[in-house]
């Protein structure tokens, strides 16, 4: 990883794609700006009624799931470590290894516009700490710090 921050860069859903190996159902974030190198990144998912989740999670009161919120963080948070390892994060994955202090603020509803931030805590080398935000209209619906392993795809 450098040390150094880079100017703030984006990725558009198919550059998310080109780095991510997730496609729906399970690719939650459609852009990721201001990418910082080594630093941080701000993810945006638009929340929309036909997310196959909302079909169970409720009936008559569609919720945005907690850990699928978890989860576009730890996406965004996956841009931003592997465009920072630059040619080095080619073909890698990410891989969760732990998630703390989860806390969910407001439900996260058809409509939303979810802006995640994310920023690296600490980094070595192929385990990294991050802290996540998941916004909606500058309000925060929920937070969490995370820990994620860069590795090689399964032979």
């Amino acid at each position: 990883m450098t040390d150094t921050a880079t100017t703030a860069s984006s990725a558009d859903i198919l550059a998310v794609m080109a780095v991510l190996p997730h496609r729906f159902p399970m690719l939650l974030v459609d852009r990721v700006e201001d990418i910082v190198l080594g630093q941080s990144a701000r993810g945006i998912k638009a929340v929309t009624i036909n997310e196959p989740f909302f079909a169970g999670h409720f009936p008559g009161r569609p919720i945005m799931p907690g850990v699928l919120i978890i989860e576009a963080l730890a996406q965004t948070a996956g841009v931003l470590a592997l465009r920072t390892l630059g040619d080095a994060g080619a073909g890698k994955l990410v891989y969760f290894m732990a998630i703390d202090n989860a806390k969910f603020r407001v439900p996260v509803e058809p409509g939303c516009l979810l802006d995640l931030k994310v920023e690296f805590t600490q980094n070595r080398g192929r385990v990294s700490k991050f802290n996540g935000r998941a916004e909606i209209a500058g309000k925060l619906a929920a937070e969490c710090s995370f820990t994620a392993m860069i590795a090689d795809p399964p032979a």
